[in-house]
């Protein structure tokens, strides 16, 4: 059932290219995407996003040393700036400190996991739009949903909805 429904939206829609990113530093900035986008719209995280790149810090070095209150000014548009500022320079220290590349998908999501202002769904579109490994996100949409079409249960856990899609999804779905 989930395959059918996957199919008649992609026949309905087709691909959508969603993730609009536009800088040299492709995965840093879809982690910066990611970040901004908690308890927001796309369209507020595309002026902060674009504010960041007027000013040079689409890059992990420079975002993790420039002042909390700068980055905080930069991002206001995303609302929550001054809470993301911090989380986007710990995100930049973390980034500079550790190759994550390398890891398989769960211990890339383990160590995700344990950056502070990072919970699953946030590591789990890092994992699949900057790192390109399979990793399905699961939103609020994808639940209600898949909960409405009694796929899923409304009161399963986050974990429980995505292990359902990924033993239903091939994984290059």
């Amino acid at each position: 059932m989930v395959v059918e429904i996957y199919r008649s939206l992609f026949e309905k829609f087709g691909k959508q290219h969603w993730w609009p990113v536009s800088s040299e530093n492709e995965q840093f900035e879809v982690i910066i995407g990611a970040i901004l986008t908690q308890n927001t719209s796309w369209k507020n995280v595309e002026k902060a996003i674009e504010n960041l790149k007027q000013s040079g810090l689409i890059d992990v070095e420079k975002m993790g040393k420039v002042k909390t209150s700068r980055l905080a000014q930069l991002i206001r548009p995303s609302g929550y700036f001054n809470q993301k500022a911090e989380r986007l320079k710990i995100m930049a220290r973390f980034l500079s400190e550790n190759d994550i590349s390398l890891l398989g998908v769960e211990e890339m999501r383990e160590k995700l996991l344990c950056i502070k202002g990072v919970g699953p769904e946030t590591a789990d579109s890092i994992i699949l739009y900057a790192y390109n490994k399979p990793s399905f996100v699961v939103d609020m949409y994808t639940r209600r949903l898949f909960s409405r079409l009694g796929l899923v249960d409304k009161t399963a856990s986050y974990d429980e909805v995505k292990q359902f899609f990924e033993t239903k999804l091939k994984k290059d779905t």
